[in-house]
């Protein structure tokens, strides 16, 4: 089971996880996108992921929706995950541990919604960031 589907129901987490930003000040310079779903692909909505720990993209291209989840400490080994699916569809993911971004994961869409999201930090602590895109 991804992590999305597991913990997509978890909003008290959530909660908490926005809340320990907030106490605990701004998050880290947000990732800048790294061009991973290749050529034509243009971010279309983005946001931040694992308490601040890197950032989500959503790209598109002429009907194809790719997600890539960017990590802010290049380098350093962690756990990312992004995750996409066509709204009421079945979850694509690249889940594991990386240094660098997790992804890119596509799903063809046109004029449909989609849902995706991703992590940057230890999978257990139970921090997501996900999100729908209509258009």
């Amino acid at each position: 089971m991804n992590v999305l589907r597991r913990l997509a129901g978890v909003g008290t987490v959530a909660a908490l996880a926005a809340t320990a930003v907030a106490v605990t000040g701004a998050p880290a310079q947000a990732a800048s996108y790294n061009g991973a779903c290749g050529s034509g692909y243009s971010v279309i909505d983005s946001m931040g992921a694992g308490n601040g720990a890197g950032t989500i993209f959503l790209t598109y291209n002429n009907g194809w929706n790719c997600v890539v989840t960017i990590t802010n400490t290049p380098g350093v080994r962690d756990f990312m995950a992004a995750s996409i699916e066509r709204s009421g569809g079945t979850w694509i993911d690249d889940e594991g541990n990386y240094t660098q971004y997790a992804g890119p994961v596509y799903v063809y869409a046109p004029n449909d919604c989609v849902d995706w999201g991703g992590i940057v930090g230890n999978k257990y602590i139970r921090m997501i960031e996900w999100n729908d895109h209509c258009g």
